[in-house]
């Protein structure tokens, strides 16, 4: 597989991995995910990493690379699904991700997500129910 699919559900980008990942996947799934928050204006991004046994710096800095400029494009990212393996091994090798949101599994990342997404609007006060008298 040279990419990996992104699909979108509404202002959310969902990326599932489900190959083990390389460097230049990596960077490919960079490119491509950065391009399509831009092309959509999306507003968040989850990443499913469940499949993943392993994560090495490269990978974990990669991901930490990609919360960063979903960031700089208005759009908030998850991370989700990381074994306690993973977790383990990105801690030994001193990458504490730091910036990046996790949750324990897709549900609570959507809903993270979306909280995060509904507070952003109200703090900008375009709630949708606010319905101001002129």
């Amino acid at each position: 597989m040279d990419h990996i699919p992104i699909l979108q559900m509404g202002q959310i980008l969902l990326v599932s991995i489900q190959v083990d990942m390389h460097d230049r996947l990596a960077m490919r799934l960079q490119n491509d995910l950065t391009n399509r928050i831009v092309a959509v204006g999306a507003k968040g991004v989850l990443i499913d990493i469940s499949s993943l046994d392993i994560v090495d710096s490269f990978i974990g800095r990669t991901l930490s690379n990609i919360s960063s400029m979903a960031s700089v494009l208005d759009a908030q990212t998850v991370v989700v699904g990381m074994r306690p393996a993973v977790a383990i091994t990105l801690v030994e090798l001193g990458l504490s991700l730091q910036g990046v949101r996790t949750a324990l599994n897709v549900d609570k990342g959507m809903t993270l997500l979306r909280t995060a997404l509904s507070a952003a609007t109200t703090d900008l006060g375009e709630a949708p129910d606010d319905r101001r008298k002129e």
